[in-house]
């Protein structure tokens, strides 16, 4: 397994939960952290005596947007090495450009179904 720490960031705390189950389906001991502020994480991050090994933000979020957040991960030297997944629910190949370009590590767009995140999540995690 190469991801055994993971953050969510999602001001939805229902798609965090939805996340959550669908990442628990895989029966791995994998850690989740879950913050619906980014601004919050953001601070979580700092503080931490452990980083998580990969990062899932959502865009669309108040006081601090998923955009913001990355920005101010890449530039800070303890935290830019951690991949972050870009989760909106907009499918927009000019978006993914984009967040890609300012140092996403993937831009997906948030399944329709359980099933679709599930085999995402799959692909993603190498499970």
């Amino acid at each position: 397994m190469k991801y055994s720490n993971i953050l969510v960031i999602d001001d939805d705390a229902e798609d965090i939960e939805i996340f959550s189950e669908a990442v628990n389906s895989f029966k791995e001991n994998i850690t989740i952290t879950a913050y619906t502020d980014a601004s919050l994480a953001l601070e979580g991050l700092k503080k931490a005596a452990e980083l998580p090994d990969i990062i899932f933000l959502d865009l669309q979020m108040p006081r601090l947007t998923g955009k913001d957040f990355l920005q101010k991960i890449k530039e800070d030297d303890h935290l830019q090495n951690i991949p972050i997944i870009v989760l909106s629910g907009q499918s927009d190949v000019i978006m993914k450009d984009i967040y890609e370009k300012i140092g996403a590590h993937n831009f997906i767009c948030k399944p329709n179904s359980y099933k679709e995140l599930v085999e995402e999540l799959r692909g993603i995690l190498n499970i």
